[in-house]
């Protein structure tokens, strides 16, 4: 039995030096973007995901948002999960058409910005995420690309609004 423990030891061992190794190849920096088509107005869904304070009603993981003090008058923010607390700062805010949001925190092995845009679609409306990240830490960025996948969060967010509609959204890549 030491020697099977040994072996699968030796095993776990050199797979997170083969992801570590993987990983330090991949880029730092990511760009990806998703769509989704809801039976909204823009200044509807704008209306929704710009009111950070109630964002925990509807986003599923997310169990509490915080507003913080404004920083040289720009909107600040906390969302608090069961796997971490992030701190957003709203870097442009152009009301029914665009969001821009930059995790602020410092010392994470991902940071970025997602800038949501708003525009109108045959059947309502549509909303483009497009996420510029970085990731630092050489193991979370093979994990990210080959496990997470870059866009997830990206898809849980769009699939959440349109749950708060009651609408079923699929997202789609984006250009």
């Amino acid at each position: 039995m030491p020697i099977a423990l040994a072996i699968l030891g030796g095993c776990l061992i050199a797979a997170i030096i083969l992801m570590v190794l993987i990983g330090s190849g991949l880029p730092r920096e990511h760009v990806a973007a998703r769509v989704a088509i809801f039976h909204r107005s823009p200044t509807e869904l704008y209306a929704v995901a710009s009111d950070f304070a109630t964002m925990a009603s509807w986003r599923s993981g997310l169990q509490k948002v915080e507003i913080l003090p404004s920083r040289d008058g720009q909107v600040c923010y906390r969302e608090m999960s069961p796997r971490r607390a992030l701190t957003y700062l709203v870097t442009a805010n152009d009301p029914g058409k665009k969001l821009e949001l930059k995790i602020i925190d410092e010392g994470l092995p991902f940071g970025g910005t997602w800038t949501i845009e708003f525009a109108p679609a045959p059947e309502g409306g549509s909303v483009r995420i497009t996420e510029h990240g970085e990731v630092s830490n050489a193991l979370f960025r093979f994990l990210s690309r080959f496990v997470f996948g870059y866009t997830s969060s990206m898809d849980t967010y769009l699939r959440d609004l349109g749950k708060k509609f009651g609408e079923n959204v699929t997202p789609q890549p984006s250009n």
